[in-house]
């Protein structure tokens, strides 16, 4: 498995993720690293990685709805293989 840097912008729903008061993503433009097969795969973890923060924060109909925003929201701006 290789490691990849990967630069995320959440920016579209930043507001709504800050509500939560999750302690990762506090910040509209992020950095992540991920180790995966290929560099989808690593973008698909970072993407779960977001998701599992979200719903931890709360099972609740809101972050289930601000999970299904974040898959359209979300932008790779770019990916680095280390």
């Amino acid at each position: 498995m290789r490691n990849f840097k990967i630069f995320i912008d959440i920016c579209d729903i930043y507001l709504e993720i800050l509500k939560l008061d999750t302690t990762r993503y506090t910040m509209p433009f992020m950095i992540m690293f991920v180790e995966a097969d290929d560099p989808d795969g690593a973008c698909n973890t970072a993407m779960f990685r977001i998701m599992d923060e979200i719903m931890f924060s709360g099972v609740n109909i809101q972050n289930r709805i601000l999970c299904r925003k974040l898959r359209r929201k979300i932008r790779i701006e770019r990916i680095q293989s280390l």
